[in-house]
C-alpha cells in the first residue's frame, strides 16, 4: 500500500515548477443524467458529462514569471499537479485549465499568499512522469 505526503507535491504550468506552492487541491466530477421511464420501480440514472476544478495556494512571488505570473485570470494553461514528486514512476494529473480567479492575502503576523482557482476545459488525464 503506498501512502504519500504532502511535502513532495508540485505544481506545474506546461514544464515550469509554480514557485513556493503550499498547497493544491484537485476535484472531478460527473454529471447524472435520470433515464427513469414510467413504469420503472427505482429511478435509474446514466452518468454525463465530467468536469474538473483545481486550486493552488503559494507563498507570493511576483517574479515567477512562468509560474504564478502566468496564471493571471483570464489565462489558459496546462496545468500539471503531483501528489507524489515530479521523479520517474510519479503519477501526476495534467489537463488545460481556465485561470478563473486569484486572490491575494496578506496579515500582520503571517506571509503574503496567493491562491488560484481552475476550471478544466477538456478531459484531465492522469500520465507517469
Amino acid at each position: 500500500m503506498a501512502n504519500h505526503t504532502g511535502k513532495d507535491g508540485v505544481v506545474k504550468v506546461g514544464s515550469n515548477t509554480v514557485a513556493e506552492t503550499r498547497g493544491w487541491s484537485l476535484s472531478e466530477e460527473a454529471e447524472t443524467i435520470e433515464n427513469t421511464a414510467m413504469g420503472d420501480a427505482a429511478r435509474t440514472f446514466e452518468v454525463g458529462l465530467k468536469t474538473w476544478s483545481a486550486n493552488v495556494t503559494a507563498f507570493w512571488d511576483e517574479t515567477d514569471t512562468n509560474g504564478q505570473v502566468a496564471m493571471a485570470a483570464g489565462s489558459s494553461v496546462t496545468l500539471n499537479l503531483y501528489p507524489e514528486g515530479a521523479g520517474a514512476g510519479d503519477t501526476y494529473y495534467t489537463g488545460t485549465a481556465l485561470i478563473t480567479s486569484t486572490e491575494k492575502s496578506a496579515e500582520l503576523d503571517g506571509m503574503v499568499e496567493i491562491s488560484f482557482d481552475a476550471t478544466g476545459t477538456g478531459a484531465l488525464s492522469t500520465a507517469t512522469v
